[in-house]
């Protein structure tokens, strides 16, 4: 299996974060790592900056965001 982009977003002009599926000996992943533009028109580039986490520990993942969006509230504005 190939890298599946599930989502992206631009984290600044440079550089973006992407959240990938993965596959690595018959188990599936989320891989979250931030890429980069090397040079202008290029393709992104991955950095070493990021996680990949089993997809049975997604629950956990879900709960460690809201956890923190409960703390910080609407951070967001």
């Amino acid at each position: 299996m190939e890298n599946q982009l599930l989502y992206e977003f631009e984290r600044n002009q440079d550089d973006a974060v992407r959240f990938s599926l993965r596959e690595y000996k018959a188990r599936k992943y989320l891989d979250l790592r931030i890429f980069y533009h090397p040079k202008e028109g290029e393709e992104m580039l991955p950095t070493k900056k990021g996680i990949t986490i089993a997809l049975e520990l997604l629950p956990e993942l879900r709960k460690g965001i809201q956890a923190c969006e409960k703390k910080l509230g609407n951070f967001s504005k």
